[in-house]
């Protein structure tokens, strides 16, 4: 029997178990297989103790004594880590940790990679294990972008040849991209870009440049950028940019009864967004402690005292005078010339003339109402 011949053993259906639990945001894919190992796992209540057993989903996995949670749709946060806090589920010595920390509302989630305990800034969330994972890789091609203040004195040209790469310890560490920003005394500020993301590798490598870190903020990470947030806030991304950065890798992460809710929640995003700038906007002219929804429609300000109607405003103009013509020859307000008495009215005594009406005038006349001689 030739080897085309032979049997082919049928491929299991569904997932391996390590990836499902992953996937469903209890931890990432190589803490499930720890877990499995340790014998902290059953399925439909048996004990299993190897990660190479394949699940559909429609059995009944317990992790650690409690029932794993249905697969949610793929979802991504930016969290501000704020320094002093340990970016780990537990941590033995009894510290807090970020995810003690989490805004109330958040689900269960996993970090993408890990800050050091006195590192700040942005830290990547998500509630799949698998992505988490992904993430992490250097392999994705995203830069780690820090802001650093370290003690010590160094010059631009000792920051380029960190382009090359660099061994401490015998660790072998990747191109790194270093601005010199500014001197503040016996520190200097500097921007560091990396791609691996090594243990401590910012603290290490400028180390052996005789430099000690004093502080250090995470930026960016990849796509995802800190921007103007706030320590411990936590900003959801939504669905439709993440499958836009994941690239080839979205289709293991999209799936389309979620792609409406995706959708709605990116609009809800938007829309908020928009919501805030245009209050601010219409509220760069109102009177301070004043409530823009108090004033009356097609009203406008009233001294102190609040709003006038147009309404209002029209019952308290004074009347303008009337632009009909006098009927009956009724004669006009004193000191105007008006239609005086016709002489000559008789044929051959010439053409009418007009004359000012004589003043009326009770006692005697003023001086400058005198008529001329």
């Amino acid at each position: 029997m030739t080897p085309a011949d032979a049997p082919t053993s049928p491929v299991p259906e569904g997932d391996r178990i390590a990836k499902v639990i992953a996937r469903a945001g209890i931890c990432s894919r190589r803490e499930a297989e720890r877990l499995i190992t340790e014998g902290r796992v059953t399925v439909n209540g048996q004990v299993i103790t190897s990660p190479a057993l394949n699940v559909t989903g429609a059995e009944k996995i317990i992790v650690d004594g409690r029932e794993l949670p249905p697969q949610e749709p793929t979802r991504l946060w930016r969290y501000y880590k704020e320094a002093g806090l340990v970016t780990t589920a537990r941590d033995p010595e009894g510290r807090p940790t970020v995810f003690e920390k989490l805004p109330p509302g958040m689900p269960r989630v996993v970090s993408v990679g890990r800050l050091d305990v006195n590192t700040e800034g942005l830290l990547l969330l998500t509630n799949d294990g698998e992505l988490a994972r992904l993430l992490e890789l250097p392999s994705t091609g995203w830069t780690r972008r820090y802001r650093v203040r370290a003690f010590g004195a160094v010059t631009q040209a000792d920051l380029d040849k960190l382009k090359g790469g660099i061994t401490v310890e015998g660790v072998r560490y990747g191109p790194i991209e270093a601005t010199l920003d500014k001197v503040q005394g016996a520190n200097v500020w500097l921007t560091l870009g990396l791609k691996e993301g090594k243990n401590r590798e910012v603290k290490r490598v400028l180390g052996a440049l005789g430099l000690k870190v004093n502080r250090l903020i995470r930026l960016s990470f990849g796509p995802f950028q800190i921007g103007d947030m706030q320590p411990g806030e936590a900003k959801s991304v939504p669905n439709r940019v993440l499958m836009d950065q994941l690239g080839a890798h979205a289709a293991r992460f999209e799936r389309p009864e979620t792609s409406k809710d995706a959708r709605k929640e990116a609009r809800q995003d938007t829309r908020k967004e928009a919501g805030g700038t245009a209050a601010r906007t219409s509220n760069q002219h109102a009177k301070p402690g004043a409530s823009r929804s108090a004033r009356p429609a097609n009203a406008r300000p009233k001294g102190d005292t609040g709003w006038t109607t147009a309404k209002e405003a029209v019952g308290k103009q004074p009347a303008r005078p009337s632009k009909e013509k006098p009927k009956g020859g009724a004669a006009r307000p004193k000191g105007k010339l008006t239609l005086g008495t016709k002489t000559g009215a008789k044929a051959g005594q010439g053409p009418a003339r007009f004359e000012k009406p004589k003043p009326k005038h009770k006692g005697k006349p003023h001086a400058d109402r005198r008529r001329n001689p």
